[in-house]
């Protein structure tokens, strides 16, 4: 269920709040509210609420850096979305080459480097005696310190991605790549959680020690979502269309007349609901029960199923060859319930629907699911919410 409240847009991009940004923009704001208390109660709650704002400002900077880096690539990009730890722009899919993805992930902390120079020399600018100078000041450490904290090398931080960037380039293989990275990021992860348990009991800073440990469980939660998605990719390229089709047609005469077919086939409701025609041991095309009843009835007794099927060459089809990831991008962007697969010698293979292959890979990576949820699959047409195979291939064929 979508929770997050979009507050608007910026350069065409979908902006988010999830609601627990409201716990750190309190914290921030208490943070700077006492750090500034030497200047009067009214002045410095108002400057930490000011400053804890700004810092969000610079966090959705960062997320921009990243967002317009991809789209200079025409990589969509969905939404920057402010959370509890920061921000997150969801970029539709990977970048075509190492460098390309180097790209993306280097822009965001490079606009925290630009932001802290920048901020640096207005600072220099205002007199030290004005409390403004002392504002702008740590806002500008704090730029310096979130390109730092971004670039540390695991995933799901921008040093991970830089990481990822660099072990492809080196191995020329993305899936391994990510798999690193993601081991990277939940050892970094780990350490973490336990760094905070250590200032836990030496310094008794329980909230310092509380919130390096959320990090740390952050980190090895997103960690370990990068190494799943990254091992369904892979699957979706292994699997190929001849270890998901199905049987589920029946073969027709192709020169029986429209009224046999309709009284022997379409009264039968535990039918198949794709037939084939054939004659003379050949197939002649698929039959589009649609397509019976664009024709008159009077004429059902003299046509022939040949006059009305859409030819093999006419008809969506891949090759027993062709990758899950292909197919589930073919049944998408052509908005297909099904497809026609085809044997090497332009034969009907079998068909291939959303069902089918959502069992494919349950099978391939021990996934449970039951009969009865592929059947609401296949009725549904539409995938299970917790495996967004067509968000997931998408991303995977480039």
């Amino acid at each position: 269920m979508q929770t997050n409240w979009k507050i608007g847009t910026l350069f065409g991009i979908p902006l988010f709040l999830d609601p627990l940004w409201f716990v750190i923009l309190g914290l921030a704001t208490l943070n700077f509210g006492v750090a500034y208390q030497e200047w009067g109660a009214t002045i410095a709650w108002s400057a930490g609420i000011v400053m804890a704002l700004l810092l969000f400002a610079s966090v959705l900077l960062h997320e921009l850096g990243h967002s317009l880096a991809a789209r200079s690539q025409g990589i969509k990009v969905n939404s920057i979305t402010l959370f509890l730890f920061g921000g997150i722009a969801a970029i539709e899919e990977e970048s075509k080459t190492p460098g390309k993805a180097f790209q993306v992930a280097i822009a965001g902390p490079l606009v925290s480097v630009g932001l802290f120079f920048l901020l640096r020399l207005v600072a220099i600018a205002i007199p030290d005696s004005n409390p403004l100078s002392i504002m702008v000041g740590d806002l500008a450490r704090i730029n310096l310190v979130v390109a730092l904290f971004n670039l540390i090398p695991g995933l799901p931080l921008d040093g991970g991605q830089v990481l990822k960037a660099a072990l492809w380039k080196v191995t020329g293989d993305r899936f391994q790549a990510v798999h690193w990275a993601a081991k990277a990021g939940q050892i970094l992860g780990y350490a973490a959680i336990a760094s905070g348990f250590a200032v836990d009991f030496f310094t008794r800073e329980l909230v310092l020690g509380l919130w390096i440990a959320l990090i740390g469980w952050f980190a090895i939660r997103n960690a370990n979502s990068y190494d799943r998605v990254t091992t369904l990719q892979e699957s979706l390229l292994k699997i190929v269309a001849s270890d998901a089709m199905t049987r589920d047609f029946r073969v027709v005469d192709a020169d029986q007349t429209l009224r046999t077919f309709a009284d022997s086939y379409l009264l039968d409701t535990a039918a198949p609901q794709v037939y084939f025609a054939a004659s003379d041991g050949r197939y002649r095309g698929m039959v589009a029960i649609d397509d019976l009843r664009l024709v008159e009835r009077s004429e059902w007794e003299t046509r022939t199923l040949q006059s009305i099927v859409h030819p093999l060459t006419e008809i969506p089809t891949v090759t027993e060859s062709t990758s899950i990831a292909e197919v589930i991008n073919k049944l998408d962007n052509e908005q297909l319930p099904r497809i026609t697969v085809l044997s090497p010698a332009g034969a009907v293979a079998g068909v291939i629907d959303r069902g089918d292959i959502v069992s494919a890979v349950a099978q391939k990576l021990s996934i449970p699911f039951t009969d009865v949820e592929i059947k609401r699959v296949k009725e549904e047409g539409s995938y299970p919410p917790g495996l967004q195979l067509g968000v997931i291939a998408k991303s995977t064929v480039n």
